[in-house]
């Protein structure tokens, strides 16, 4: 069962690394218990070596979830998924009880850090709102975030300087930036919603490049012709732009034209698109900050937790008693909501160009940000 929801454990993880917003993911966690609290004495849901999970602290760890991620609120009404957030669960209480007392005093400094700029980055009657639908106060997710990064910080303590130079060789195009112009002719017409047949939008993109190669300037053509509302405005520029966060055609095309050549139609799933790239910086390990080499190193982390929960969890888990979700209900939410299955989840992402896909044509950055990228239609 795990196996199945691999993938979001995947993100669970890696997203908990780069948290600077409310796109936070992570495997799991739970609060410290105070001693001001009453005893918990609720049913014990998991079992493992080493200790419990009890209904009440998975049900802290679901309302952090859902107020952290809410795209997966609704999966959270699947018994399976509720196994796997629970097993997760027991993963980094199990992982965190083995850190050294160091990587517990780290990752309480850097969830701090990053709760802070996470809150900062959010209205406060919004925060104080989002906070109350979930009946969670600060310190709940302080308290999670800290879990989570108590195990990074433990993981990336083994990681080698050849090994980051490995991931780094593994994932140039993560650092290597473009400023890119480009013009998008969509696969669906803007002003009638209707598809747009291919040889037509073609031929259409031809006639910009025409236009192009006659001299016209790029900034002025964008702006009249691009069907890319993230960028037309601004001349169809994306500047200084990772190459990793657009789909793969417009990605090569950032990659490998001649800087400043007008590009023949590049074809995404989007539409076509009249590109020129005019600056490239090449990825250079040599020139790395020490910001980026610690992202290297969070993610082999990452990985290596990733494949704890794939390959050693399951010889700790001693039993997981969940009560569990009636049939019927579970099935009218399947299909109501199209988010009940693993496919449901992937169909979620819906939006161009991305792997988080917000934006339309060709980005692949992080969903932190939903502001800007949701009218994006291009390269970024």
């Amino acid at each position: 069962m795990l196996a199945k929801y691999k993938k979001v454990g995947k993100v669970l993880s890696v997203s908990m690394v780069a948290v600077l917003s409310l796109s936070l993911l992570a495997a799991c966690g739970k609060k410290e218990e105070a001693t001001t609290e009453p005893k918990d004495t609720s049913a014990v849901v998991a079992t493992y070596d080493g200790g419990t999970i009890t209904a009440n602290e998975f049900d802290m760890e679901q309302r952090v979830m859902k107020f952290l991620y809410p795209e997966y609120a609704q999966m959270m009404d699947m018994d399976d998924f509720k196994e796997y957030l629970v097993k997760q669960e027991v993963a980094y209480e199990y992982l965190s009880g083995k850190a050294s007392d160091a990587a517990k005093t780290e990752g309480a400094k850097t969830a701090t850090e990053q709760f802070d700029k996470m809150k900062a980055s959010v209205q406060a009657d919004q925060w104080t709102e989002m906070l109350k639908a979930q009946n969670l106060t600060d310190q709940n997710i302080k308290d999670y975030m800290t879990r989570i990064m108590t195990v990074i910080k433990d993981k990336e303590t083994g990681v080698t300087e050849d090994a980051i130079k490995a991931e780094f060789e593994k994932n140039k195009d993560q650092f290597t930036t473009a400023s890119v112009r480009h013009v998008l002719i969509n696969f669906t017409d803007p002003k009638t919603q209707k598809e747009r047949k291919k040889e037509d939008a073609l031929k259409l993109a031809k006639e910009v490049k025409a236009k192009l190669d006659g001299g016209a300037d790029f900034a002025e053509i964008a702006k009249k012709y691009s069907e890319d509302t993230g960028s037309a405005e601004k001349g169809g520029l994306y500047e200084d732009t990772p190459v990793a966060s657009w789909v793969d055609a417009f990605k090569e095309a950032a990659k490998t034209l001649p800087l400043n050549k007008i590009s023949d139609p590049v074809e995404t799933e989007y539409g076509y698109h009249i590109m020129k790239v005019e600056k490239r910086t090449e990825a250079d390990y040599a020139k790395l900050t020490a910001e980026q080499k610690e992202t290297l190193k969070s993610q082999l982390a990452a990985a290596e937790i990733d494949t704890f929960m794939t390959s050693e969890l399951d010889k700790i888990v001693k039993e997981v008693k969940l009560p569990k979700t009636d049939k019927a209900e579970e099935g009218t939410t399947e299909g109501t909501t199209g988010t009940g299955t693993e496919k449901g989840t992937e169909g979620e992402k819906t939006d161009a160009g991305t792997d988080t896909k917000t934006d339309k044509g060709t980005t692949g950055t992080d969903k932190e940000t939903k502001t800007d990228e949701s009218t994006d239609t291009s390269g970024k």
